[in-house]
This record gives C-alpha cells, structure tokens and sequence, in this order.
C-alpha cells in the first residue's frame, strides 16, 4: 500500500524519483506526486490516477534538484483527489512530506495546529505532519547551535505522532537533508556512490545499488551528500552497517511475458524446486526427519496445539496447512483471520505454536496478532510461553524482526498485485512444517513420509505439463465468459481452500463476483443462484472425496450450470458431466492443491486480459497491506 522514494545526489532527482515510483505500482495506488527541493524552493507536482498523468506535467517543467520525495498514494483518509495526494506541505510550502500508514491521533494535531494558525488544504492525515514539522522548526532558528535543526524538529514531530508510518521529508531551508523516518511501517536506505535513496521497497533502488540498510521502528535516518545517519527517536546516534541485496533488476522485469502475473505463475515449477532444494534434502545420518527447516526442537516439545493467523490468499494456505498438519502430525490446528484474531483471541492455552503468513512480512493486521500473542503470554508459567513462527517471502521484514523463528518461502520477488507463485510457496513451506512436525512427533511410517517427498518431487514437472496444456485451453474458456457476472467454486476436503483461492483470483483482477464454497454446502443455500448464467467450478481429484464431489456438480447440471471441472480424470463419469474441463496431471489426493491452482490461476488471467483490464495492478488493491 503506498509507496515512497526519496533521493538526494549528484543526479536530476526527477527521473530517478518516477523511475523508483514505477517499480512500485505493483504495491496499489490512485495519485501521486513528487517534490524537490531547487533554489530555496519546494517545487511540489501531483495528479489523480496513473504515474503517466504525473509524468505529463513534469514533462511541462524542468528541474535539476539534485534532492526530492516521491509518493503513490492508496486512499484511506480522504478521497482520491489530487489535493489529497502526497507530498503534503506546510502553511508556509517550505515543509514536504510524504507517508505510508495512519496517524491515528491527527485530528486532536489538526485542530491544535489550526489553532495556531496553520492552513489545511487536504483531507488526509498525513497533513498534520508538514505543519507539526514547521511549528517545531520554530525552535531551532538557522542560528541555534543544533548541528541539525530540520532533524531536531523531525525528531521532536514524530515524538507526537501515533500509529504506524514511514516518513520521507525535505525542506526548502534545508537543502542538503532529507530525514527518513520508520515507525511500524517499513522503510530501507540505500547506498550508492556519493548518491542515496530510501524506499518502502528495494524495488524501487536495485536498479542503482544493491547495498541497503532496512530501518527499524523508532529509527531516523539523515541523508546527506556526504552519507548516512542514523538516529532513534530519543535523539542518540546509533551505529548501522548495510548490507547486499540478493536482488538483481532483471527480478523485477517482464522477461517477455506480457503482464508480471502471467511470468509469475510460469515461475512456479522452479519455485517448488527452490523449496525441495532448501528444506527436503535433510540427509543427515540418523536424523529424526528427512525436513530441515532449521527450527529448533523446543519449538516442537509437548506441542498441543497450533493457531495460525493470516489474511487473504495466504489465509487459504493457512487452511491448507492446517489440513497437512492434523492429517500427518496429528495436531489440533485452528486458523483465524488476523484482523479478528487480534480483537477476539482465542482463550490462552498451553504448548502452542503461534504461526502467522503473510506474504510482504508487513501485513498490519498479521503483525498486530503476533504482537498481542506474544505481549498476552508474557510473565505466564512456561507451557504459556509464546511460541512464535512466521512463513513469509521477506526474511528482512517485519514479520522476521519480530517473531524469532522464519520459515523462508524462496519465491523470489512478486510482482503482481494477486498472489501467485507465494501461494505455491507458502503451500510448501505448510508441507515442510507438517511432514517435520509428523517425523518428530512419529504419526506416520517412514515410507509414507519418504513416498509424500518422492511425490513432491514430481510436482515441478507435473507444473510445467498443465502450463503447457492449460495455456491454450484457459485462453479459449476466457473467451466465453465475456459478459459473465457471477462465478461459483466448489471443492472439498484439501481442495475446498482451492475453491475460495479460485474465486478470489477471479474477483480480485476480473471484478466478476465469485464465492468459493465446500461442495457439500451447495444444497444449503448456495444452490438457490445457480441458473444458465452461473458458471461453477468444480474441483474433482480421485481420492477420499472424488464420488462427493461429482455428485454435488450433479446438482448444479441439473439446475443448468456450465459445468467447468479441474481434474485429471476425462473420461466416464466426469466426461459426461463437464460441460469443460481443465485437466491436470494424475497426483496424490494430498498434494493436489499444489496442481488444482494453477487452471484456476491461469483461468482468472485470461478473463481479466480479455476484459483488458489492468492484471498487475487490480482497482483498490494493494500489494502489501500496511494498515489497518
């Protein structure tokens, strides 16, 4: 959500600042602005909509600042208008300031501010901070014997602010500083060669350097053409060493494939083998599991229970995985919403693993959880201890400052606003932990854990053979639901989580509305939409529950359904009944999920590029939710 992109060098600060914005529009956004600072002055250029708007008016003027801040904006407080979109400035335009997250108390600042004399020109919360800026600026005149009055004053506003946020700031008066600032919303610096950045995502600066220091909360940085500085809010200097990204731009490049969502889900075979090279290779002689996550083993002594937290896509891998885990560990598993989770917590209980997925490792909601997990247990008796595990794809993150144990999920960097291959890999980061977890805990036979990886294995080529069948057969099927308004998916079992991902796909980039539903509670209300106009998805693998599941697509044929059926079986029975089908390769019921996505991805794609709609950057969306 929102993105930011500071510079200050020896090269035209413009360019480089839209250049960093566009690498971030995969993280959503309605507006955005830059400013720069040139001869004693903020020049401040904003427009509503996409950054070709901005780029139009900067076309019109030309600035050689060798210092700026750049914003896209994701509305939360204030409209998508162009007088709300960042930089925001002061009464007297000498202050500009850009902002990720909330200001939770800024209308008791607006109204102190107002008093005082300052006008408000926005709607948003991020205006109090220019404004709160240029009244603490008072206190520190060029003659005061700070060796930094603009970073005292930065200081001395941030003190006042609550909530979460991530600050970029210039000012006129000060045209050799730009302060970065991070509270609870990620922000990483960026070395070069006599020139440095910041950003809400490296992004937007591998392009210039791979030498990065991520801030941490209650941290200030101070840049200078002389280098960085790094404060805490308190005002002591502290002492911080960068360190290389393992991120080349060609990461963040198309490669050929006409949207970043499309390359992203090709990228899924080799993401499966990332995972079977990292963590199914334990081949250590007498080890207790054939998985080596690197966990240690009091994570996993007198394990009762296990609560895992997560949002959006990766809340169905979190369904997925709860599956894995009772089935093959054996362990009471629940799975709860992270933004309910944090206000309605299950009671305390005793030996529990703690899991929260989140794809960025910024979720707001996801982090809020753990952090109420973790702050609930503090001080109980030992078995009340916080066990703390997060599973995301940004180590680096939040998530991995704040819980002690990571589960890396090695896809790589993702694009696309509609989580793809980090579906995948969060799915195999779920069967690593449970196959560990059953190893140790002894739930099933070596050769059933041995037969499950042999079977993984085979999963990257059963990948690439439905891409390559699927591709066609995907674009065609787009083809006839030009005008459809509703969708329907049904699973059940381990695919019944498919079934809601399937439909969340297609909402998410197509804007049809579809629901995902267990096949079985289709007669308990679903049943009454289904007509000639409602397509239904069915995902029917042989296994425990294949009978079931065709007798439930009966239902929907008989009420007039297209009947779209994802499954390796084409011929009998399902022949009769599909009206299409998205067949896959013949696999193990228990490592379906894995394959049952990937016609459904691919599904929602070309629905969305037929309707010619913006895939990598779907309306309201954000990439990686920082707020609330």
């Amino acid at each position: 959500m929102c993105g930011i992109v500071g510079y200050i060098g020896t090269q035209a600060a413009t360019d480089i600042l839209l250049a960093g914005l566009e690498k971030l529009e995969y993280r959503g956004y309605d507006s955005a602005g830059i400013a720069t600072v040139w001869e004693g002055e903020v020049n401040c250029v904003r427009a509503k909509g996409k950054l070709h708007n901005l780029r139009s008016k900067l076309e019109q003027m030309e600035t050689p600042a060798q210092i700026g801040i750049g914003h896209t904006r994701w509305a939360t407080h204030g409209k998508p208008e162009e007088y709300n979109a960042h930089p925001h400035m002061d009464t007297a335009m000498r202050v500009a300031v850009v902002q990720n997250g909330i200001i939770e108390n800024y209308r008791d600042l607006r109204e102190e501010l107002k008093a005082k004399g300052h006008v408000f020109r926005s709607e948003t919360d991020t205006e109090v901070i220019p404004h709160l800026i240029a009244e603490f600026l008072k206190n520190f005149p060029p003659s005061s014997n700070s060796s930094s009055p603009f970073l005292d004053a930065v200081r001395q506003a941030v003190n006042h602010l609550e909530g979460a946020f991530a600050l970029a700031v210039v000012c006129a008066d000060y045209p050799d500083e730009l302060i970065a600032v991070r509270q609870q919303a990620p922000l990483v610096i960026g070395f070069g060669q006599g020139e440095f950045f910041c950003a809400s995502d490296t992004p937007a600066i591998v392009a210039y350097t791979r030498a990065v220091l991520p801030l941490e909360n209650g941290e200030i940085a101070r840049l200078t053409p002389l280098g960085v500085e790094i404060y805490n809010f308190a005002g002591d200097r502290l002492k911080k060493q960068p360190r290389l990204l393992n991120l080349n731009p060609t990461m963040v490049e198309k490669q050929g494939f006409k949207h970043f969502m499309l390359k992203e889900i090709h990228e899924q075979p080799g993401v499966v083998r990332a995972s079977l090279e990292a963590y199914f290779n334990n081949l250590e002689e007498n080890a207790r599991s054939p998985i080596n996550l690197g966990l240690p083993e009091n994570l996993y002594t007198d394990l009762e229970q296990i609560h895992i937290v997560a949002c959006g896509t990766s809340w169905h891998a979190a369904l997925i995985g709860k599956y894995l885990i009772e089935q093959l560990a054996g362990i009471s598993t629940q799975v709860h919403y992270a933004s309910e989770y944090r206000y309605a917590p299950s009671p305390l209980t005793s030996n529990t693993l703690i899991i929260g997925v989140t794809q960025s490792g910024e979720t707001a909601d996801t982090l809020a959880a753990l952090t109420m997990e973790k702050e609930r247990r503090q001080g109980k008796e030992a078995k009340y201890q916080a066990r703390l595990l997060g599973i995301t794809n940004r180590p680096e993150s939040s998530l991995g400052h704040l819980v002690p144990h990571i589960i890396s999920t090695l896809a790589g960097i993702e694009i696309g606003v509609a989580a793809t291959k980090t579906f995948t890999a969060q799915l195999m980061a779920f069967y690593a932990l449970a196959l560990d977890l059953a190893a140790h805990r002894q739930t099933v036979s070596k050769e059933t854990l041995e037969k499950i990886i042999n079977g993984l294995r085979q999963i990257p080529k059963d990948i690439e053979s439905t891409l390559e069948s699927q591709e066609t057969l995907s674009e065609q099927l787009a083809h006839e639901f030009a005008e459809t308004q509703d969708f329907i998916f049904v699973g059940r079992g381990i695919n019944f989580p498919i079934a809601l991902e399937g439909a969340l796909k297609l909402k998410e980039i197509s804007y049809i509305h579809a629901e995902g539903y267990p096949a079985g509670e289709m007669k308990h209300g679903p049943i009454a939409l289904l007509d000639a106009k409602v397509p239904v998805v069915a995902i029917a693998i042989p296994g425990s529950v294949y009978e079931k599941v065709i007798s439930n697509a009966q239902e929907a044929k008989a009420r007039d359904s297209r009947l779209i059926g994802v499954t390796p079986v084409n011929d009998g029975e399902a022949a009769e009944i599909f009206n299409d089908l998205l067949p896959v390769s013949h696999v193990e019921e228990l490592l379906s999920p894995l394959l049952t996505v990937v016609p459904l991805q691919l599904l929602a794609y070309h629905i969305a590029a037929r309707r010619g709609l913006d895939v990598d950057q779907p309306r309201n969306l954000a990439k990686s939710v920082t707020v609330e």
